[in-house]
């Protein structure tokens, strides 16, 4: 379970996602991934020291030779 990410259902006013999500696309990103982020900031600001996120495995997997 190692690096596994956790699900967990949100309920949001539907003007703060939209919001959310109008902000993420600005910035090119998947309204999760604001999410986390915005998430991030609001405890940083808290003073709340987070491990940096371990950057995510893009693109497709390397051909196998044969």
């Amino acid at each position: 379970m190692a690096g596994e990410r956790k699900a967990y259902p949100l309920r949001v006013d539907p003007d703060l996602w939209s919001t959310v999500e109008r902000c993420a696309a600005a910035e090119l990103r998947s309204v999760n991934a604001q999410v986390e982020i915005l998430l991030r900031e609001a405890l940083a600001a808290r003073g709340v020291k987070l491990k940096a996120p371990k950057p995510r495995k893009r693109g497709r997997p390397p051909k196998e030779e044969s």
